[in-house]
Parts: C-alpha cells; sequence; structure tokens
C-alpha cells in the first residue's frame, strides 16, 4: 500500500484545486453557476416539518448549503441547512435526469444548493423531499471545517463569524434571539409611547458619560471630531425640545480595553421621559426586562450560568449605603468627612487614589464588596454626589443623588437618573469635571456650552436611563462573553 507524503497543506491545495476544476469544467459547458441571480423558495426546513400534514405530497423549493451528501449508484440522500435548520433531500437519477444527476454527484458538501421536489417521509422516518429539480445556485470554493473537530479555535470563530454561523446551530440561534431581544425593546417601548429617535456619532465634545473618547480628523472642516460615547446630551436637547419620551438604540465607542463584558464598541440604549424621575425609571426598567425575557424565552425565569434569576417578583430596591453596610458591616451614614472614609479604606485595604472624596470611597467599598452578591434583579439606589454629576440631588440630602444602578448576576445592567435640569448647578459640576481633567483624569467630561443653553432654555423634570444592550442579550442567551453577542467583535489584527 503506497503512502501519502504530501503534507496536510499540500492535500488541502489538492483538494481546492479540484474544486476551481469543478467550477471551470461548469462554466466552459454553459453552466456556470454565477451567473444565476435568483431562486424561487417556497418553503424553509422547520415550516416542512411544522407543517407536514398539509405538505406530505406537495411540491415544495428549498434553498441552502449542503452540508452532507451519500451518494449510492442511481441514489442519492444529502442534507441542505436553510436559515432555520436542516432537511433531507433524496435525489434519484430517473427523477432528475441523467444529466443532472452526473452534475449533482460532482457537487461538494457547501455548495449552495435550490431542491425542487414532492415532501415525504421515508422508511426510517424522516421527513424528507424526494427532488425533482436540482439547481446548483453557488460553488463552494472552500472547504468548511469538520463539524466535530474544525472550527474548535474561539479565535477563528470570531474573525470567521460566517464560517461559525454554518457550523454551529447554536450560534445562529443567539443571533436570532439578539435580533429578537431589539425588536420586543421596540415593540415595549413604542407601545409606551416612546419615539425611536437618532443622534449624532461624530461630535466635538463627547460628553454624558466617564469614559475615554476614540479621536478622529475630519478634514472637510478641519476640525479633531469624537466618536460619541454616550447618548445622553443630545436626547435631552430633544426633551427641552418638547419630545416628551424618546430613546435610541445606537453603537458608542469607548477607547477601553477588552474582555468577557466589554468591546469598545457596543450597543447601548438610553431612553429619557419627561415629567417622571428615576422611581418611573425603576417601575419601567421592571415590566421592560419581564417583558423582553418573556418574548425572546418563554420565560420571566432567566439561567444563566449556575444562577437562577427571578424576574416575576418584585425586584429588590436597597440604597448603596445599606447595600455596603449590609454586606462590608461599614456604616457611611457614620462616616463624617473624606479623611474619615480614607481611614476605613486603608484598613479594608482598599486602594483610591488622592483626588477620591468620600463619596468615591463609599463606590470602591460597593464595587468590592456588594457587586458579587446581586445576582437577583436588584435596583442599588442613591449614589454619591461625587461620581453623579449629571444628576439631581436629593433633596434631603444633598451628599447623594436620585441614581439607581440595575444589578443581576453581579453586573451593572442599566443606570438611570432623576436628571439635574438645573443649569446653574450643571455648570458647576461641568466645572468640576474640568478641574478633574486638569488634574489628570482623561475620562472626565467637557463643559458642553450648547447643552447648558439648552437648559437654560428649560428641561421640565425628567427620568433618562441608560442599558446595556450586549449584556442583556448575553443573559437572554445563556452566553460567556460579549464576543459570543457580537456577529463581529473587535479582534486584534493579525498581521501585526
Amino acid at each position: 500500500m503506497g503512502q501519502n507524503n504530501q503534507s496536510p497543506e499540500q492535500d488541502l491545495n489538492q483538494l481546492l484545486k479540484v474544486r476551481h476544476d469543478k467550477l471551470k469544467d461548469l462554466q466552459d459547458n454553459g453552466k456556470d453557476p454565477f451567473q444565476i441571480t435568483k431562486y424561487e423558495v417556497t418553503n424553509h426546513s422547520q415550516e416542512i416539518r411544522d407543517n407536514y400534514d398539509t405538505l406530505e405530497g406537495q411540491t415544495v423549493s428549498i434553498a441552502g448549503r449542503m452540508m452532507f451528501k451519500r451518494v449510492m449508484g442511481k441514489a442519492s440522500f444529502c442534507n441542505v441547512q436553510d436559515l432555520q435548520g436542516s432537511i433531507q433531500a433524496y435525489v434519484a437519477r430517473d427523477n432528475i435526469g441523467e444529466d443532472s444527476y452526473k452534475d449533482f454527484k460532482k457537487y461538494d458538501v457547501g455548495d449552495l444548493l435550490g431542491i425542487k421536489g414532492e415532501v415525504f417521509t421515508t422508511k426510517t422516518g424522516e421527513i424528507s423531499i424526494h427532488a425533482q429539480e436540482v439547481t446548483l445556485l453557488s460553488k463552494s470554493l472552500q472547504i468548511l471545517p469538520e463539524k466535530y473537530h474544525g472550527l474548535t479555535d474561539t479565535d477563528a470563530r470570531y474573525r470567521q463569524r460566517y464560517v461559525d454561523l454554518i457550523m454551529n446551530a447554536e450560534v445562529k440561534d443567539t443571533f436570532i434571539k439578539r435580533s429578537k431581544v431589539l425588536s420586543s425593546i421596540r415593540r415595549f417601548l413604542d407601545s409606551q409611547g416612546f419615539m425611536e429617535v437618532e443622534t449624532p456619532m461624530l461630535v466635538s465634545n463627547a460628553g454624558g458619560a466617564a469614559a475615554r473618547p476614540f479621536e478622529t480628523h475630519f478634514n472637510a472642516l478641519n476640525e479633531d471630531l469624537k466618536l460619541r460615547i454616550s447618548l445622553e446630551l443630545y436626547l435631552k436637547r430633544l426633551i427641552v425640545g418638547g419630545m416628551e419620551r424618546v430613546y435610541e438604540i445606537g453603537r458608542v465607542f469607548r477607547n477601553e480595553g477588552l474582555d468577557t463584558r466589554h468591546n469598545p464598541e457596543f450597543t447601548l440604549m438610553e431612553l429619557y421621559q419627561a415629567y417622571t424621575d428615576y422611581y418611573g425609571m425603576m417601575d419601567l426598567t421592571e415590566n421592560l426586562y419581564r417583558y423582553v425575557a418573556k418574548e425572546v424565552t418563554g420565560s420571566e425565569i432567566l439561567t444563566y450560568g449556575e444562577h437562577e434569576m427571578d424576574l416575576s417578583k418584585p425586584f429588590e430596591r436597597i440604597t448603596m449605603v445599606d447595600a455596603v453596610k449590609k454586606y462590608a458591616d461599614v456604616d457611611f451614614h457614620q462616616v463624617k468627612d473624606t479623611e474619615e472614609a480614607k481611614k476605613l479604606a486603608d484598613e479594608h485595604h482598599i486602594e483610591y487614589e488622592a483626588r477620591h472624596k468620600k463619596g468615591d470611597i463609599l463606590n470602591l467599598f460597593f464595587e468590592e464588596y456588594v457587586e458579587d452578591h446581586l445576582i437577583q434583579p436588584t435596583f442599588v439606589m442613591d449614589h454619591p454626589v461625587e461620581i453623579s454629576p449629571l444628576t439631581k440631588k436629593k433633596p434631603d440630602n444633598p451628599e447623594y443623588v436620585e441614581r439607581f444602578e440595575f444589578f443581576m448576576n453581579g453586573w451593572e445592567m442599566a443606570n438611570a437618573y432623576s436628571e439635574l435640569n438645573d443649569p446653574i448647578d450643571q455648570k458647576e459640576r461641568f466645572e468640576a469635571q474640568e478641574a478633574l481633567l486638569a488634574a489628570g483624569d482623561d475620562e472626565a467630561n467637557h463643559t458642553d456650552e450648547d447643552f447648558l443653553n439648552a437648559l437654560n432654555i428649560g428641561m421640565p423634570p425628567t427620568g433618562g436611563i441608560g442599558y446595556g444592550i450586549d449584556r442583556m442579550v448575553m443573559m437572554m442567551t445563556n452566553s460567556p462573553a460579549i464576543r459570543d453577542v457580537l456577529l463581529f467583535p473587535t479582534m486584534k489584527s493579525l498581521d501585526k
């Protein structure tokens, strides 16, 4: 028995050459698949299975990628994969004709086929299509990875998402669910009288969040611009303009690191509602999450990893001070000033910066001791003013603001305010941000003069909230990393 001394790379090159030769042969015989411009699809795979009683014996046309082929003399079986799954086709020489059958035998796994034929059940009970016509719609010139041993390299899966979608049905299901999340959010908000709007991505002043922006240059005006880090300041201008309920679902960009929960471009939704406050935002969030979970997963119980989160019960509401008291056994109501707060941080081995004040240190305690415990849906309320530059102060305790963060599975899922609408207070807070910027905090905000002008025109009392859509999709699909719910996540360039 002769040995094959060719390397895997030579073997692959030979297989690719065979595919190119087959294409040339088709083209030379006037059968170029790339000349076909359309194909009439009457049904999809799962639809045929679901409606077998009415479709049995009927003629249907399906189209998709051939994932398996078994040739047995004058008859063959193949599997065609479409949007809904895959279905078997029985292809016999006597039914499609000798020339067509000869062509079919040369088709490769990965080729795109159109199959027209009658719906029937095989002897083994598998719903199938008895082919009358087989049309080659596109020739695959690349080899698909082997189903169980091929595309296991996660880096390759993210870089070649198109192959990942072909080979892994659960990946396709995740992105179908992502689309459902977005459409159900829109349905819910539209039913509540909200209006979807679009605001600029290229901005001269990237404000509304603490993050480092991406910067670019606009040649036509010879001006430096930034990619937005938030949607907030433009949406609030619309509230000033009298649009009482607005929302935007859009990409924002933050020049930060990559990890399982962060990507430099991600999908944020922000909404603003006039004449309500952060309590109104809590009620809306609770109702929105229940609605989306039911629409997308069919249940108000979400399973993520080892945790089960029950959205059917009222969500817990706790202040940040009480949460730190509960989990760290430190009562910030008893902490008089920044000096005392720093002493407590030293005792608990919590690192802080010289510029940090009492409120910043309360937040550091919260991050260290509390976040991981917040598995069930929880609203953490009343943040310190130092970390909330755009939020209304609590009238009875101006050290704190009317803000909440929504947590599930130990993650922050949303951030909401009773929005600051006092232009004088806002100007002072922008000045404080400018001082931080001058002191080297590259995440601090610049003053936005036009936004201040809008507040001077007059903004009604308003509730506002931002939701991380990617994290919401992760939760609804039990996906371990943000890259699993982004079709094309940011990846390091291969040529570096």
